[in-house]
């Protein structure tokens, strides 16, 4: 049985590997080959370059070939940094609210949002979840995306935080995408619970996180650093000790004001997502660190609200990644 294949001649091949990751991108960086061919052995690409030189250099009784007709672009599977795919229910009527001139906080306040999606989450079992997740990754997959980031934060509690990781982790184990799992419980104060914020941060530290490092649900934390949400100060103790444990941090930072940002490039954050309202003083800290700015442009679309600065971001020399924020709210 031959173990290996030569796919091409391929119209154009992208390899994204002589693009900078930090500042502006000009045209004559992207390294474009042409009729190109693409080395698999093991299902696994040994080698991509120019189809005549590596039909010259493979060994065709180990070999078969797959040709391609047409005009086609090979590249990099696409990457989406920030989800939350895993949800049950439906946020339509958000929607019309929205439409019907109310803010977020208002709906909020009137019994939709997150509050309505953590209902319907915690009213499904692991396998009912990891079918809706999976249909989802899988669309995504259909387009091109091939590793996705998806976080929990719609159960809000130890045990319902748990089961959507685990839901993620068992549609991980179904897909051909990769999903990389983010534990998201610090995505507001649950209405269920009785104490403080500071009490509900306390108690995700102690009795969560542990149980994540050991049953390896994630390796990645996040939280909504928000008025609406937390506070930088009360979800600081939070980041230092999933550090310490060795997650990788991720925040939710300056969507609609700021202060989330100045936390992420103070704790060396890999990523600080929306940046909506970052201004000036925040292009220049972000862009001079190696935390990279994510912009959502679904969810501003989805909001009707500005824009990431990226251009700016950019042009200060920052790095830049944009993502979908797939949620059934903002950006369904």
């Amino acid at each position: 049985m031959k173990t290996q294949k030569l796919i091409g001649p391929i119209s154009q091949l992208l390899t994204m590997n002589t693009l900078p990751l930090k500042g502006a991108i000009s045209d004559e960086q992207l390294e474009i080959i042409p009729q190109a061919g693409i080395w698999i052995k093991d299902e696994k690409i040994l080698e991509v370059g120019s189809f005549e030189s590596l039909r010259k250099k493979v060994d065709w009784n180990e070999t078969t070939r797959k040709s391609i007709e047409g005009d086609f672009v090979a590249l990099p599977g696409l990457i989406d940094c920030h989800t939350h795919i895993c949800f049950g229910g439906s946020r339509a009527k958000d929607f019309a609210m929205r439409n019907a001139g109310k803010s977020y906080l208002e709906i909020a306040e009137a019994g939709g949002g997150i509050w309505d999606t953590v209902q319907e989450t915690r009213a499904l079992g692991v396998a009912d979840l990891a079918k809706l997740t999976q249909s989802r990754a899988e669309r995504h997959l259909s387009e091109g995306v091939t590793t996705i980031e998806v976080k929990s934060g719609y159960g809000l509690s130890i045990s319902e935080e748990i089961k959507m990781l685990s839901a993620i982790q068992k549609t991980n184990n179904r897909t051909a995408a990769d999903l990389i799992p983010t534990c998201l419980a610090a995505h507001t104060i649950p209405k269920d619970w009785a104490g403080s914020k500071t009490e509900y941060i306390k108690e995700i530290t102690e009795k969560l996180l542990p149980v994540l490092q050991k049953q390896m649900l994630c390796g990645r934390v996040d939280a909504f650093v928000e008025k609406s949400a937390f506070s930088a100060e009360e979800v600081l103790p939070y980041f230092k000790r999933a550090q310490e444990l060795g997650f990788d941090v991720t925040i939710h930072a300056d969507q609609f004001s700021v202060g989330g940002s100045a936390l992420a490039v103070q704790i060396g954050a890999i990523s600080a997502d929306h940046l909506e309202a970052s201004g000036e003083k925040e292009i220049q800290s972000l862009a001079k660190s190696e935390t990279i700015a994510v912009a959502l442009p679904g969810a501003s679309l989805g909001l009707g609200c500005g824009f990431t600065p990226a251009r700016k971001i950019l042009d200060q020399g920052g790095s830049l990644a944009i993502a979908s924020d797939w949620n059934p709210g903002s950006a369904p």
